[in-house]
């Protein structure tokens, strides 16, 4: 499949089946580009707004048969407004202070990335990253992106980060990481809610968080941010406007 941009020509190509991350017994594919070129952070903004992430500098999208369970989610960010249990997760975390800087990758970041991956995640391919691997995710991208640290304001130790790319029209958060031992203080929800302030403080409407699957419990949370829109017919509308039987009727095989 051939895309024409005034500058020069993106080709899109289907993946190889492999199986699916977030349902069990489940095959994926993706559609994938490569975000190269004077154009490729124009290029980024259009495909995010079209539901599509990126890795290093590939924009992809799922396109598996049969299967709409990977449904794009991005919050109202001028609109939201914190539930109870998130108000309660800010004051858990008022002492963590989050700053954006540039994308470079360090031994302390990749020491906390490591303890998460291996406790959150040990089966997962990330857990065998080393720090090459890892400084190649974070610092391998054709377009603005910074890394986001939160520290405690106390002592300045790193709890965790999220890799984020700043569009036109708002944060993207690519990959977040935290603390395991804080797992109770929910700080992947505090990052996402420190996003959504940061993105009210430079006028930009939205903050996009990939991929909501109502199936996997894992995906399921980002359902919680309130008023989000989600990408369905290619068309962004309300979550909230969603029928009760709709995301079942997504999700079927």
């Amino acid at each position: 499949m051939l895309h024409r941009s005034a500058r020069r020509p993106h080709f899109f190509y289907t993946t190889a089946p492999l199986p699916c991350p977030y349902l069990a017994g489940r095959m994926e594919r993706k559609i994938v580009t490569e975000l190269t070129g004077p154009d490729a952070e124009a290029l980024h903004d259009r495909l995010s707004r079209a539901g599509f992430r990126r890795s290093h500098n590939i924009a992809y999208s799922p396109v598996c048969p049969g299967c709409q369970a990977c449904i794009p989610i991005r919050i109202d960010a001028a609109r939201f407004a914190p539930d109870r249990t998130q108000r309660r997760i800010l004051r858990a975390n008022e002492g963590v202070a989050g700053e954006a800087a540039a994308a470079r990758a360090t031994a302390e970041q990749f020491a906390l990335f490591q303890r998460y991956q291996r406790a959150r995640h040990q089966d997962g391919d990330m857990a065998a990253m080393g720090f090459y691997d890892y400084r190649a995710m974070v610092e391998d991208t054709p377009i603005t992106t910074g890394l986001v640290e939160f520290r405690d304001s106390a002592t300045g130790q790193l709890l965790g980060a999220c890799l984020t790319d700043w569009l036109s029209d708002g944060l993207s958060a690519v990959y977040s990481f935290y603390e395991p031992a804080l797992e109770k203080r929910s700080l992947g929800t505090f990052a996402v809610l420190w996003l959504v302030r940061r993105a009210v403080e430079m006028g930009l409407p939205y903050v996009y968080l990939g991929y909501w699957v109502p199936q996997s419990r894992k995906m399921a949370y980002k359902a919680r941010f309130r008023p989000s829109e989600v990408l369905t017919g290619g068309t962004w509308r309300p979550l909230e406007a969603l029928a009760p039987a709709e995301p079942e009727m997504l999700t079927s095989g």
